[in-house]
């Protein structure tokens, strides 16, 4: 999967910006499709990447280790400021905070739903 990175347009548009960079679409669009610019929920996250053909996992996995992960996945991260949703593929994060990663940003609990597309 080829992932052109986004940041997050606002403080609340994580959950958008993950889903354009997943689907390749313009964060404006995700926000005007799901009537929503501010914080997404996971049920939109979900219902979204569904909508758009891809395959999401009902099972939430707690991940400490970055080997532990899939080729590509959403992440829920507990960040010092919130609870934040990035992006995991093929080995590097795009995090729509704190740009393009080599490991987890700095964040105390994490979750992943995988994504297949």
């Amino acid at each position: 999967m080829n992932v052109t990175y986004i940041h997050e347009p606002t403080d609340l548009q994580c959950g958008q910006a993950v889903l354009a960079m997943v689907l390749g679409l313009p964060v404006a669009q995700v926000a005007e499709d799901l009537q929503n610019d501010r914080e997404t929920d996971l049920k939109e996250m979900k219902s979204y990447l569904r909508a758009h053909g891809a395959w999401v996992s009902d099972v939430r996995v707690q991940v400490t280790e970055k080997s532990s992960l899939p080729p590509v996945c959403m992440l829920s991260l507990e960040t010092p400021r919130c609870w934040h949703w990035s992006l995991y593929c093929d080995g590097t994060f795009y995090d729509p905070e704190h740009g393009v990663l080599d490991d987890f940003p700095d964040s105390a609990r994490r979750y992943y739903w995988e994504i297949r597309l």
